[in-house]
């Protein structure tokens, strides 16, 4: 078929690709169509293979223009999109269909023309990239981050035994409870009762908050709480008065080993000191610091170049980002997107609340990715068979996982795809860093930053 197409540039980062077909090739396609159907189709009064081409044009003729239209425009455009030198700009996206514009009809004695319309890849004109400031917190490991550390670990390697009968309950103490709320009759609400319910006393690790109310209450001992809860509280029981009903069932003691080289020979084999977990907890924090104030740099960076970089993105490429969302989301729900979104949709809340509250992360991821994508693809990045084999070795170290079981799961093409992707953006986060200005700002603690803020979308 000889074809002639145009392109024009639309909103949204989309296209509009005008096709003309010449009426001779239009007629050819038809009647290969018409000599198909003649070969198979069998009509009243005639053999199968035996119907006139004439009529079955005067019983079918409507439809079989239909037909042959969409045969055509389907055949073209395979033809267009096979050919390599139809440029990378203007190809669809794998996401993004094609749409037919206008509803065509074939008219066999014209050319034919039509329409398409669908979303391209973005263009990304980067005008500044080298040479931009940053500044990140000044943050470093001092005495108190580690001696968190170690006051965790004695709790994990601590043992819990019973309180001496009639000692009363201490911040500290492992409680086991039974609880539920009692309406304004004072019968039990059935629907919060809750039995066997074992936390530790002053963490505040229960829905109603009641620790400071429960502290001297002695084993077997039954106490009626009413608690109203403030507006400003971010959950359920804002704003509410609740008269709850405690009985403590079990009181124990936890016991935590000293601070010493045994504890530190308890917690691994290698340390023979406490001196020896110390420097490795130091290294484990360390670690942990540099990967964040790293993370923080390339965000820095990304923001400043996505300032100055704008990018019109797609709305096929957005919706399938939030599509990419709902699935992660229903993982972690052990459920699948139908069964979310039903739930979503018959909560309070709605579902379109949600989706609104993620389109400008959404947008930001995919802004910060294209932009990612096109100096990869500028600084002609690749990951080698080398590296990708050292990246391996590197990620059985760090998982503690045999090197066999590591390289059989980078087997699959996909998987070394991920594999290689992650190679090339490090590569990329580190010309960017080596091209940038770290400025140091203010004092900040560690826990602060590492523990008590939430990772951005392109942490590592």
């Amino acid at each position: 078929m000889v074809i002639n197409k145009e392109v024009s540039r639309l909103e949204k980062s989309s296209v509009k690709l005008n096709v003309s077909i010449a009426k001779d090739d239009v007629l050819t396609e038809y009647d290969e169509m018409i000599k198909e159907y003649t070969k198979s189709m069998q009509l009243p009064g005639f053999r199968k293979g035996k119907v006139p081409k004439e009529v079955l044009i005067r019983k079918f003729g409507d439809a079989l223009l239909d037909e042959a239209l969409g045969k055509i425009i389907e055949k073209s455009m395979g033809e267009i999109l096979d050919d390599e030198s139809f440029p990378r700009e203007s190809r669809p996206l794998p996401y993004s269909r094609p749409v037919v514009q206008d509803e065509p009809k074939l008219d066999l004695s014209k050319d034919l023309e039509f329409s398409v319309v669908y979303d391209v890849l973005p263009e990304v004109k980067i005008n500044q990239w080298e040479g931009l400031e940053v500044e990140i917190p000044n943050v470093s490991i001092e005495d108190e981050d580690l001696n968190k550390e170690l006051e965790i670990i004695r709790d994990r390697n601590s043992i819990v035994l019973d309180k001496d009968e009639g000692q009363k309950a201490e911040k500290g103490d492992v409680l086991t409870i039974n609880y539920c709320e009692l309406k304004d009759s004072g019968e039990v609400d059935e629907d919060t009762k809750r039995d066997d319910f074992t936390f530790t006393l002053g963490t505040n690790n229960n829905i109603y908050q009641f620790d400071e109310e429960i502290i001297g209450m002695k084993k077997d001992e039954t106490k009626e709480i009413t608690k109203t809860y403030p507006e400003s509280d971010n959950n359920a029981l804002a704003g509410k008065t609740v008269k709850l009903r405690v009985t403590l069932t079990a009181l124990k003691i936890k016991k935590l080993p000293d601070l010493d080289d045994d504890l530190a020979q308890d917690v691994d084999e290698k340390f023979k000191t406490l001196e020896d977990l110390k420097n490795s907890i130091r290294e484990r924090l360390n670690k942990d610091l540099d990967l964040r104030l790293r993370t923080l740099k390339i965000n820095g960076i990304l923001e400043r170049i996505m300032e100055n970089t704008p990018v019109e993105i797609p709305e096929s490429m957005l919706n399938m980002e939030l599509e990419s969302r709902w699935r992660n989301l229903a993982r972690r729900f052990g459920t699948d997107t139908t069964q979310l979104r039903s739930i979503m949709e018959n909560s309070e809340q709605g579902l379109n609340p949600i989706i609104e509250e993620w389109k400008p992360d959404a947008l930001k991821a995919l802004h910060s990715r294209l932009i990612l994508e096109t100096l990869m693809e500028q600084e002609k990045l690749e990951a080698s068979d080398e590296e990708v084999e050292n990246e391996i070795k590197k990620l059985s170290v760090e998982s503690n996982a045999e090197l066999e079981e590591v390289k059989k799961y980078y087997e699959d093409e996909r998987m070394k795809d991920y594999l290689k992707e992650d190679i090339k953006e490090q590569k990329i986060y580190d010309i960017i860093l080596g091209k940038s200005k770290i400025k140091n700002g203010k004092k900040e603690k560690y826990a602060d930053l590492v523990l008590g803020k939430q990772v951005d979308k392109n942490d590592e």
